[in-house]
């Protein structure tokens, strides 16, 4: 698949979200737009390597959740339920008709608990490597070590060889994650391991109705496909399971070529709407850099 320069055509943008702003790069195009929620220890950065590699009239949006990136100082509390709210109101400024979920890891949790709620103009989810509904052997040591993962920049090198990667990652990536995990704060950083970890969301998704994708890695150690295949396509009727050929968790930054065409072709898949055009016009938000 072609490479692009994603960036290029996009702009930054604040939204407005419940006690703050959070930042994101933003592209107008044609199609459903594409809502991109990172996972915990990323950014909006974790997206890039996809996003040079998707068509490049796609619109999307690539946000840094509350707590992370250029959003690390919008406060708390950063709570599942919270962070799905902001993608809603991500969503609502954008003036969109229809749009797409594509959530990593925690922000596939993140996805699940928005789409449960069958948000108007939802047409599908893809969920990257994501979290299940419901935790799946997590034991109060386990958190404990998960809550320290991202104590020092030695602890995300760790993290990134022993958990995170398969075949590891380009000099230039393994700096990006450690400035990425490192820039948020204590609070950001521990509501995962403390709480969104071990909530569970299953009650909720069996409502979704929508198109749903789920890309495992091959050799993820975090939430590998036989996991999924177990703990979350059995909860969601709408759900379909395809394996990423060797690769671990961070499959963005790692396998972005079979994560952007996987996108595409879920996304072309997707019954087409007239109203789909870009709506320039919406004069919600604006226009800056962090």
């Amino acid at each position: 698949m072609t490479s692009h320069n994603a960036d290029a055509d996009a702009v930054g943008r604040f939204f407005d979200v419940q006690g703050g702003r959070v930042y994101a790069h933003v592209r107008e195009g044609d199609g459903p737009a594409l809502v991109f929620l990172h996972y915990w220890g990323g950014s909006r950065r974790t997206w890039e390597p996809v996003l040079r590699r998707l068509d490049p009239g796609q619109r999307f949006v690539a946000y840094d959740q509350r707590g992370w990136g250029d959003s690390a100082s919008v406060p708390g509390p950063y709570d599942l339920e919270r962070l799905a709210d902001d993608a809603q109101r991500v969503v609502d400024a954008l003036g969109c008709s229809r749009h797409v979920l594509v959530g990593h890891s925690m922000g596939g949790k993140v996805a699940q608990m928005l789409a449960a709620r069958k948000p108007e103009g939802l047409a599908g989810v893809v969920l990257v490597a994501p979290a299940p509904p419901a935790p799946v052997g997590v034991t109060e040591q386990i958190q404990e070590t998960v809550s320290h993962a991202y104590d020092s920049e030695e602890a995300v090198l760790r993290s990134i060889d022993l958990m995170l990667t398969h075949s590891g990652l380009t000099p230039e990536l393994r700096r990006q994650v450690v400035e990425d995990s490192l820039r948020a704060g204590d609070q950001a950083r521990l509501a995962w391991p403390r709480r969104g970890l071990v909530q569970n969301v299953s009650a909720g998704v069996g409502a979704i109705d929508v198109p749903v994708l789920v890309l495992a890695g091959s050799h993820d150690k975090v939430d590998p496909p036989s996991v999924l295949a177990d703990h979350l396509l059995p909860l969601i009727p709408t759900a379909s399971l395809a394996v990423l050929e060797g690769t671990g968790h961070l499959s963005p930054l790692d396998v972005p070529d079979q994560v952007a065409a996987h996108i595409g072709a879920f996304v072309a898949g997707l019954p087409a709407q007239h109203s789909d055009r870009t709506d320039r016009t919406s004069p919600v938000g604006y226009f800056t850099s962090p």
